[in-house]
């Protein structure tokens, strides 16, 4: 007999609508489930159970039966706030802090629907693409618990892996949804900046963090995308002038769906690192990218080789530009010793920058983003590897050195934060194994706006690799 979890959330929402199991059911199957295993995986740092159950009980008298997520849980990232429930940020500095207010994301999910069933683990301040901290056990990878599970949605990654959730939000300023999807085996999106109201990017500091999914399948991420999205009568309910392009062709579950269409895909294998670094592409991530290839082909899109021109500026622009946002994280100087080694060392650089800095600094990401779009224009896809290497080790990253945390950092995921400065959107396919049995994956970059194009290429590859029925063993339990 097939088991909740092993459903698709899309399978789920649709088994709630016919009344075969209880939103109740649902949530006391995961609620077990997440006791069992999160010891092991350390995917949450909050469980609110007691919420969850009374949400669950009372969600039909509240919420449209007809809403897209209707009953399915799902978490918040402990960036985010729930009216009630501890944010700590992944930080000593807000330890023991309950929120007073629901952030709009939160609202939004609310609304259609969704249940959160608690926090999800995040490095401090949501600051790297590894999920450790000092108030938290790390996020382990669901293939391989000496692993750690990427970051910095590093929590909802292994959560999603491992079957605690059937998918989860997170968040992206400059890989933190890809890169922990990519390591974890999952489909991870990062949207175009704009596209989604409750997590544009337009008012986060270089237009960098935006809200997406985390999920098992192509259909089952748009179909939370979508909910995140949250059109009113199918329009976007847009809170800047500046807004993502939109083709209002309906919901992009659909696009995901069908699968359907040929494109002409530009195959990216250099970085904008490249010129500061000697970045080193490992042969489990090149091959995954041969083996999508080789299946693109297959279909009939066209392909051609693409090379990444950026001016040999990036890697110190980028770097400042993480200081810049580290200069915002709530902390006054007199407490930055509450904060660990190298995220009080990036707040202190941050805060030392002058403003002529500052603005040289984000006038050099903005002349990259527009050089991105114009390179990338003759392609409706670029595709690269996903990440650079293998999962890491628990415990490989400096933690007290800021310069060699950065460069661990970029020889890890050389190919994702480039886009978040480019504002592009962009989907991360778990393509192949490892003979060790580690998932490694492909990244795809589309134009701005080009969300459903995205979802179509990767739900053709979907169809024929069928990552979504890979398992780890520890969901198995």
């Amino acid at each position: 007999m097939t088991e909740l979890h092993e459903l698709s959330a899309l399978d789920q929402w649709l088994a709630l609508q016919r009344g075969e199991f209880s939103p109740r059911d649902l949530v006391d199957h995961y609620l077990e489930r997440i006791e069992r295993l999160n010891p092991d995986l350390g995917a949450f740092v909050t469980v609110t159970a007691d919420a969850a159950i009374r949400r669950a009980e009372n969600l039909e008298s509240v919420v449209s039966r007809t809403s897209p997520l209707w009953g399915l849980p799902t978490a918040d990232k402990d960036l985010t706030q729930r009216r009630g429930v501890q944010t700590g940020f992944g930080s000593q500095a807000f330890t023991g802090t309950i929120s007073h207010r629901s952030d709009e994301i939160v609202e939004v999910l609310d609304d259609a629907g969704a249940i959160s069933l608690g926090k999800t683990n995040t490095p401090e301040f949501g600051m790297y693409g590894y999920t450790e901290s000092r108030v938290a056990p790390p996020a382990r990878n669901p293939w391989d618990l000496s692993l750690g599970a990427g970051g910095s949605s590093g929590g909802a990654a292994a959560a999603v892996s491992a079957r605690l959730l059937p998918f989860a939000p997170g968040s992206d300023g400059g890989g933190s949804i890809r890169i922990p999807a990519a390591a974890c085996g999952l489909v991870g999106i990062k949207p175009s900046r704009g596209l989604v109201p409750a997590g544009s990017g337009i008012d986060s500091v270089g237009g960098l963090a935006v809200k997406g999914p985390i999920a098992r399948s192509v259909a089952d991420a748009a179909l939370l995308l979508d909910a995140m999205i949250a059109r009113r009568n199918g329009r976007i309910d847009h809170h800047f002038t500046l807004r993502a392009p939109d083709d209002n062709d309906g919901d992009l579950l659909g696009a995901a769906v069908r699968g359907e269409g040929r494109f002409n895909i530009g195959v990216l294998r250099n970085s904008p690192f490249d010129d500061a670094r000697d970045i080193v592409i490992a042969p489990e991530a090149s091959a995954a990218l041969d083996i999508a290839l080789a299946q693109l082909s297959s279909i009939g899109h066209g392909m051609e080789e693409v090379a990444l021109s950026h001016g040999g500026v990036y890697a110190d622009a980028f770097r400042r530009l993480w200081q810049i946002s580290a200069a915002t994280i709530p902390v006054a100087d007199d407490s930055l010793e509450l904060l660990e080694p190298v995220t009080a060392e990036l707040v202190r650089g941050g805060r030392q920058l002058g403003a002529r800095e500052v603005m040289e600094t984000l006038s050099i990401m903005s002349g990259f983003e527009r050089s991105v779009i114009a390179q990338f224009s003759q392609f409706d896809a670029v595709i690269s590897p996903a990440l650079g290497q293998l999962p890491r080790p628990v415990g490989s990253y400096d933690l007290e050195n800021p310069d060699e945390n950065f460069w661990q950092q970029v020889e890890y995921s050389p190919f994702t934060s480039f886009v978040n400065v480019a504002g592009l959107p962009a989907i991360t396919l778990p393509i192949s194994e490892t003979s060790e049995g580690l998932p490694m994956g492909v990244q795809l970059i589309g134009r701005p706006g080009g969300e459903a194009t995205l979802l179509s290429i990767g739900a053709q590859l979907e169809r024929r690799i069928r990552w979504q029925h890979r398992t780890p063993a520890i969901a198995n339990r």
